[in-house]
């Protein structure tokens, strides 16, 4: 299934310079004909090739908050990383507040359907036809990283609800019940940290249709929110009564389950290595996200995210759970049942037929291993093997190699050195004359 990512290239302000196909865990982008490219069904939506564009080149473009007028009745879906974009500690029920300021009629916080996917499980003291260790369905980019580099680890994924989309669903739900209008004309919006929230919200994977109306960027929002706080402090406003959240990583659950955590898309990807290769046994549940400090590091948020991070947990430390949450946990088994399994996507198959793709390889091989082994991207590939693989594929051509065309001039008869056309690192140092000794110094004299 394809599915459409947030993350989009603007060719008209790309220059070619290679700077994010170094930085793509996935190996996702080519640069051909002076233009970078997306392979689609590699990427996973991280986010990385974002930050490191110095021309703005890519770019994730999240929805406005014009839609609100669409929808007689509009539901925020913050998200816990919000709380921590403002510099100074911040009364959360001030920050919820805010958000009806800018618009909407009800708030609906993802931390509270992340408590109770925590509940669930720790009530179900994990499910016995999942594989141990458990593995978190919290962080989108990590499933698709699961899906397409370790299908094998797809077992170990008890559910794929986020928690984003159990708070859509129940939000709906409140607001249908306290305004008696039908659930069409009801609006849920997600206010997100990362481009890979922004494209489930549009493109879900577990379910079979959206249940998100739009996806908000916590950098949008965190525009207009100084200005609403600030209008509810200077009027002395009564702050409405909201939900808050529990400080807790995203996708932990408790009750003494011998967890552990990872963040970084590197970090995770090398945690899922060792446990495809049953290097980690004695862990009952990982939780594992793709940005640094979770979803503080999401390319949508504005601040630090250590510094986030740390002022989310302070103010939320010591705020217990919603007890009235625990009557709905009897109604999450239904929706998760009814969530579709992950499925493995075979973006990293040569050839669908085993001998060709067997064939495939051996070529693959056979050329890297002529290749320098330098990795300097100058070909448009972010290393020699995937270069070897796109001229097997036909994506590229062996002349797209700087150095296999340097093997090719050394053979002609042309003035110059046929390495004067190369950048100045990878040119051939020519080999200094020995120096000789003076004739006094010679031995015999």
């Amino acid at each position: 299934m394809s599915v459409k990512h947030a993350v989009t290239l603007d060719e008209e302000r790309c220059r070619g310079c290679t700077s994010c196909i170094k930085s793509c865990p996935a190996e996702a982008i080519r640069v051909r004909n002076g233009k970078a490219a997306i392979l689609d069904d590699r990427c996973i939506d991280c986010g990385k090739c974002i930050g490191v564009c110095r021309h703005r080149a890519i770019r994730s473009k999240a929805d406005s908050l014009d839609c609100l007028s669409s929808f007689d009745h509009c539901v925020a879906l913050p998200e816990p990383a919000l709380y921590g974009q403002f510099p100074q500690p911040t009364d959360i029920n001030l920050v919820l507040n805010a958000l009806l300021e800018l618009g909407f009629h009800d708030v609906f916080e993802v931390s509270r359907a992340g408590a109770l996917l925590d509940g669930y499980t720790s009530h179900t003291d994990l499910d016995t036809d999942t594989p141990m260790p458990q593995i978190s369905a919290a962080c989108p980019t990590v499933l698709r990283l699961i899906r397409i580099r370790f299908p094998r680890l797809i077992a170990h994924v008890p559910n794929t609800m986020l928690p984003m989309e159990l708070a859509a669903i129940l939000a709906r739900r409140e607001a249908c019940a306290k305004t008696g209008l039908p659930p069409e004309r009801i609006g849920v919006f997600a206010i997100v940290p990362c481009s890979a929230k922004l494209t489930i919200a549009h493109n879900p994977e577990a379910l079979e249709h959206p249940v998100i109306d739009g996806a908000l960027s916590i950098r949008d929002v965190c525009r207009r929110l100084p200005v609403a706080m600030r209008a509810l402090t200077e009027r002395h406003a009564a702050l409405r009564p909201l939900y808050l959240p529990r400080s807790l990583p995203e996708g932990l659950p408790q009750g003494g389950l011998r967890c552990i955590t990872a963040d970084g898309v590197e970090n995770v990807t090398r945690l899922l290595e060792d446990l495809e290769d049953g290097r980690i046994m004695d862990v009952d549940f990982v939780a594992l996200s793709a940005c640094a400090r979770g979803c503080f590091g999401g390319c949508f948020t504005v601040e630090n995210p250590h510094a986030a991070q740390m002022r989310m947990h302070c103010l939320t430390d010591g705020v217990p759970a919603n007890a009235s949450d625990a009557m709905t946990l009897n109604e999450l088994a239904p929706l998760l049942h009814d969530v579709q399994p992950l499925q493995y996507l075979p973006s990293l198959v040569l050839d669908e037929d085993l001998a060709a793709a067997m064939e495939k390889q051996r070529n693959i091989q056979q050329l890297e291993a002529h290749l320098p082994g330098l990795h300097c991207a100058s070909c448009g590939a972010p290393s020699c093997h995937a270069f070897a693989e796109d001229v097997v594929l036909g994506r590229a051509t062996e002349d797209d190699c700087i150095f296999k065309v340097r093997a090719r001039m050394r053979a002609l008869d042309a003035p110059g050195e046929p390495d004067d056309y190369l950048p100045a690192p990878f040119r051939r140092r020519a080999a200094k004359p020995e120096k000789k000794s003076p004739a006094h110094n010679r031995p015999g004299r």
